[in-house]
This record gives structure tokens, C-alpha cells and sequence, in this order.
């Protein structure tokens, strides 16, 4: 795997997921309907409602397969949890 360029893509979704920590809302960039959605959504990490969405985008994107897929969705999940807990 190419984690210097798996790397960039996760900082790209990072970048693109917009976090309201006022009224406890996320946008995810690949989600059809790209509404915001509760902070609660967001857990577990391996929600269907989420994960689905973003295998396709991933695929669709960037070209990844599943097994990059996997690595920039448990970092992503990682970085989205942090930046809801601790306010970033």
C-alpha cells in the first residue's frame, strides 16, 4: 500500500467533513443526501449508514481498494472521533 498518497486522501475527506460542535452536527462529504448528521451517528465507527457511502466514494474518488479502504476509514474514524470529543 501507498501510504504516503492513502495519507493524502485522508487528510482530503478530513478537510471535507465539516463538524458543528455547537448544535452536535457532522456533514460527511460522501454522503448522498450530504446533510448534516448527530454526533451520535458517528458512533459506532462501523455504522452500514456510513461506511457503505464512503466505500463507494473511495472507490469512486481515489481508485482504493478494499484493503486501503479499510486503513483510511479506521484512521478516518480515529481522527473524526477526536475532533468530536475533545472540540477541534
Amino acid at each position: 500500500m501507498d501510504y504516503k498518497f492513502l495519507d493524502k486522501v485522508l487528510d482530503q475527506i478530513v478537510s471535507e467533513t465539516e463538524i458543528d460542535h455547537e448544535r452536535e452536527l457532522i456533514r460527511y462529504p460522501y454522503t448522498h443526501n450530504l446533510t448534516s448528521l448527530p454526533f451520535q451517528i458517528h458512533f459506532p465507527i462501523y455504522s452500514h449508514y456510513l461506511f457503505l457511502p464512503f466505500i463507494k466514494h473511495c472507490k469512486d474518488v481515489y481508485g482504493l481498494n478494499e484493503q486501503e479502504i479499510d486503513y483510511v476509514w479506521n484512521e478516518y474514524g480515529k481522527i473524526i472521533k477526536d475532533k468530536i470529543n475533545n472540540g477541534l
